[in-house]
């Protein structure tokens, strides 16, 4: 039986894409309180079922595919741009397909503007008007206000007219902005897309017997597999240290361990991976908001998914992309290493030295780099000292030389120095545990 919560997610998830959500309609609608409304509407806000704005209300609004993840809504724009509706609200929850500037003569604009366009133009009204006509949506600049004639043409055919206070360049360089973070989110891995789904899980019931462990170990050759309740709530997890010398009639809630690790699926991989080295665990169940089983996630489906991912070319750079690329290796011999790095502006803090966070990047990945050499494994660090750093202006090379101080199967001690003209400018120490692949 589905909680009330539950319920209502299930009732908005049903809800038409554009539909306007209330707190006090849903409590009617499902005879809740307001406050559980108001707590499952905040739940279908995280899982990406509506969005919230100002002025405009809560929407029922596309979830988007992780391939579609660069294309923003109408409502995002309306967020990066502080801007106001003036018409068309209905239409905020559509995605654009691109921009348009519109800084031409007005026949060059529209062989431009298609339908689910956008055009980015200032106090130009027949612009606004031809452009809601063509099925584009608008963004006047500026602050400048729209006639009549354009807000109830954008009602009618449900495209968005919106009105910001800035400029054009400033508007075009903060969606282009969002497009690229969207873009390196679409980078990251969560386990929503490598996770094997509760369909294809193997899981016990809480009234299963430890004969059915045995059932499936002889099935899968794995061990570990998670335990639900009636309403398939994850409570627990079998393993093969629970039911060694265990009578194969006992009840599987007698053996098991309670309250296991879980992830969810907006987890990010890496995330996952940590856990999951750190506890030396094998498998994990993944569960949603209700602690329901969703699926499982195994360390081996995890390291394949890291292995895949070092070998994507990257799309949207972030701050450490832009430092390790970088990094190049000059020469490398027995237990040591020695690289180079060019500090470059996006390297620095507000001084135009080489900012703490870089310097971390760095030898962390000088010291990944010395340890791939000896063992074919990524490392998650564990602790970094740093006990010597002096400042290093913009535009300066830097050798780091990683010298390993101890390497075990499972575990890495590492010194970096890192020189800058000869002189030493930095020291740190580094642990970490290693990853086999």
């Amino acid at each position: 039986m589905a909680t009330k919560h539950e319920q209502i997610l299930q009732h908005i998830e049903s809800l038409a894409v554009g539909s306007k959500i209330s707190v006090r309609g849903i409590a009617k609608a499902l005879n809740v309180s307001e406050g559980t409304a108001y707590r499952a509407i905040k739940e279908a806000e995280n899982q990406n079922l509506v969005s919230t704005m100002e002025r405009v209300g809560t929407i029922r609004i596309e979830k988007k595919k992780k391939e579609n993840i660069e294309r923003l809504t109408f409502a995002e724009i309306l967020n990066i741009v502080d801007g106001q509706v003036l018409g068309g609200r209905e239409g905020l929850y559509k995605t654009l397909g691109k921009f348009v500037i519109g800084a031409m003569k007005l026949d060059a604009m529209m062989r431009y503007t298609e339908a689910g366009s956008l055009l980015i133009v200032g106090n130009r009204t027949n612009a606004h008007e031809l452009a809601v006509q063509e099925g584009a949506a608008v963004l006047i600049t500026g602050g400048f206000d729209t006639n009549e004639t354009v807000k109830q043409l954008a009602d009618e055919k449900k495209l968005p007219v919106i009105s910001t206070s800035y400029d054009t360049f400033t508007v075009a360089t903060m969606i282009n902005r969002a497009i690229y973070d969207q873009l390196i989110k679409k980078e990251i891995v969560l386990v929503d897309d490598i996770y094997t789904p509760f369909a294809d899980s193997k899981y016990l019931k809480t009234t299963d017997t430890v004969q059915k462990w045995y059932d499936y170990n002889s099935e899968t050759k794995h061990n570990r597999y998670p335990v639900v309740d009636l309403h398939n709530r994850v409570v627990g997890i079998v393993t093969s240290k629970d039911v060694i010398a265990k009578d194969p009639g006992v009840r599987i809630d007698k053996v098991m361990t309670k309250n296991p690790m879980t992830v969810n699926t907006t987890t990010s991989l890496a995330n996952a991976a940590h856990v999951m080295v750190w506890e030396g665990i094998e498998l994990m169940p993944v569960v949603d908001s209700s602690h329901h089983l969703q699926g499982i996630i195994s360390r081996q489906d995890v390291l394949k998914a890291l292995q895949h991912i070092q070998r994507q070319p990257q799309v949207g750079e972030t701050i450490d992309d832009l430092a390790t690329k970088q990094l190049e290796i000059v020469e490398t011999s027995g237990r040591s290493h020695h690289l180079r790095s060019k500090v470059t502006p996006q390297m620095t803090n507000q001084l135009g030295t080489m900012s703490y966070g870089v310097f971390t990047t760095l030898i962390t990945e000088a010291t990944s780099r010395l340890l791939q050499k000896h063992k074919k494994g990524d490392l998650v660090v564990e602790n970094i000292s740093v006990y010597f750093i002096k400042p290093v202006q913009l535009e300066s090379e830097i050798d780091l030389y990683p010298q390993i101080l101890e390497v075990g199967r499972k575990f890495a001690k590492v010194e970096i120095e890192v020189h800058h003209e000869g002189a030493i400018v930095g020291k740190a120490l580094l642990m970490a545990q290693l990853i086999d692949r």
